[in-house]
């Protein structure tokens, strides 16, 4: 395998392990820091990571100012 090849690998398993943030801060989640850290340290238990992507698409609640 050469570098270049290497280097794609990482990128792809960077996007990949981050994903659930990146949907948090693309949705705007009021929780999305929390959401970030709960990937970032306890993504790599498997369970942490599907907690902080089911965290993340779960429903917003807006309120509406009259």
């Amino acid at each position: 395998m050469d570098d270049f090849t290497g280097f794609v690998i990482l990128i792809v398993a960077a996007i990949a392990y981050f994903f659930p943030t990146v949907i948090a801060i693309h949705r705007d989640h009021p929780n999305r820091v929390a959401i970030c850290l709960l990937n970032l340290f306890f993504g790599w238990t498997v369970i942490g990571w599907f907690g902080a992507l089911i965290w993340s698409v779960l429903a917003i609640d807006k309120k509406v100012s009259a």
